[in-house]
């Protein structure tokens, strides 16, 4: 669907958010209320079109007045996977009735949403999925099993792809759902990662239905439609993206924190939003972009400050957050010539994986041997603060250890450079007769 570009200045919009904010921010409604305005208004995610809950925004005025939000001192919009990769997907191939049913959930927090893509046997090779869905009268059974599931065990709503057609190329017989995690036929398993936490879960379907009018892009379209949720992801995650998280309240019905005040979700005096609960999607641009000033303080407190190689390579770091910032700025600047950056949301991804790396080598060395210990459960926090004297040191392990995770999720780096080489450069593409060949004769694990 298209939508005519707003013709406002930036500084028109934030004057016209300051307005409502003050006409309608109260610290005595509940998350919920606080969220059907601010979504309703469009304000949730501004970068939607119109008629999808959204004003249309460039990216780089959606993140003013996401920080407007912010300064004003209000609850910000729901996280999570619904704001970042779902909305924008439904918007852009879901018909208005399917619109006006999820989107209007996600943008005021009704629901939260998970992405059913990887499978054990097709990560990078996403298009090598199994998950079987058949047919039956008005409705589609489900089987398979889908791993690496951000937040599914807090989801209303999933972002399923399912095989439909095994008898054509295996691009061509996916299909793409929108699944109610709510049945029996959905388990939700968590897996422990590295750090200790359980972000990642595994889902086994079995037996589980979705309606056939929770089809979004159509038929068997489904790899098309992948692919807006894909770009959005890099994008998102990519430095420069502004982030899939944030802090505050926690969307859907699992959270149970929609009937709570929204003054439990911000400071006293109303400045600044607490951290009460997490957004959900990964640390994206958005987080690393005060990782060097984070750094600058660890090293003064840890003595490290004077170290040159450090010095140098908090520079670099943060040379690299301002790149990451700037090609938001060309992307933006190229937008509202109504031209675009080729492969700016993968480059981006990549440098987010580089800055992840730098941060966690860089904080290792400046904590020393004490980056040895980590907490893998809430309750050892104390326990390693009292024995080091380092309050901070959590943060710099657990980033560490979670930095193996970016240039994998989101595909992986090697994924970007080959979508960067034959898409954008134009080289040619490994020989393969994957695009030709029924999925059902291609050899598996082959």
């Amino acid at each position: 669907m298209t939508t005519t570009e707003p013709t406002q200045s930036t500084d028109q919009i934030v004057d016209e958010l300051r307005t409502w904010l003050e006409e309608n921010w109260n610290l005595d409604l509940t998350v919920a209320e606080w969220w059907e305005k601010l979504g309703t208004a469009g304000w949730s995610a501004p970068s939607l079109p119109t008629n999808a809950y959204g004003r249309a925004l460039s990216r780089a005025d959606a993140v003013r007045v996401a920080q407007e939000i912010a300064n004003f001192g209000a609850l910000g919009p729901p996280g999570g996977l619904g704001l970042l990769l779902a909305a924008p997907t439904i918007a852009t191939h879901g018909t208005q009735e399917q619109i006006d049913h999820y989107v209007r959930d996600i943008v005021t927090g009704q629901q939260a949403w998970c992405q059913l893509f990887s499978e054990p046997g097709a990560g990078s090779d996403l298009a090598g999925l199994t998950t079987r869905a058949i047919e039956d009268g008005e409705e589609w059974v489900v089987n398979g099993q889908k791993v690496w599931t951000s937040t599914g065990q807090m989801a209303d709503m999933g972002m399923l792809l399912a095989r439909t057609d095994w008898d054509v190329p295996k691009h061509q017989g996916i299909t793409y759902f929108a699944i109610d995690m709510h049945q029996d036929g959905v388990e939700v398993r968590p897996l422990r990662e590295l750090t200790g936490h359980a972000m990642f879960n595994e889902v086994f379907l079995s037996e589980a239905r979705v309606r056939s009018d929770a089809i979004i892009g159509g038929r068997n379209n489904g790899w098309a439609v992948a692919n807006t949720t894909l770009a959005n992801e890099r994008a998102g995650l990519g430095a420069g993206g502004g982030g899939g998280g944030g802090f505050g309240a926690a969307p859907g019905t699992i959270a149970k924190q929609l009937d709570r005040k929204v003054a439990e979700f911000v400071s006293p005096d109303g400045d600044a939003p607490r951290r009460g609960g997490r957004g959900g999607g990964g640390g994206g641009g958005g987080a690393r972009a005060g990782a060097a000033s984070l750094l600058i303080g660890l090293a003064q407190g840890n003595g490290k400050i004077k170290d040159r190689t450090i010095r140098q390579d908090i520079a670099r770091l943060h040379i690299m957050g301002e790149l990451g910032r700037f090609n938001a700025e060309r992307v933006k600047a190229a937008r509202s010539q109504g031209k675009d950056v080729p492969g700016m949301a993968n480059i981006s991804k990549l440098a987010m994986s580089d800055m992840v790396r730098m941060q966690r080598d860089l904080g290792l060395r400046i904590v020393g041997a004490q980056g040895m210990l980590h907490a893998y459960k809430p309750e050892d926090n104390q326990a390693i603060t009292e024995a080091t004297g380092n309050p901070f040191l959590g943060a710099v392990t657990n980033s560490a250890l979670y930095a193996q995770a970016p240039p994998i999720y989101g595909g992986t780096d090697q994924i970007q450079r080959n979508i960067i080489g034959e898409r954008v450069l134009g080289l040619p593409k490994e020989p393969s007769n994957d695009r030709t060949v029924a999925f059902s004769e291609l050899p598996r694990n082959g």
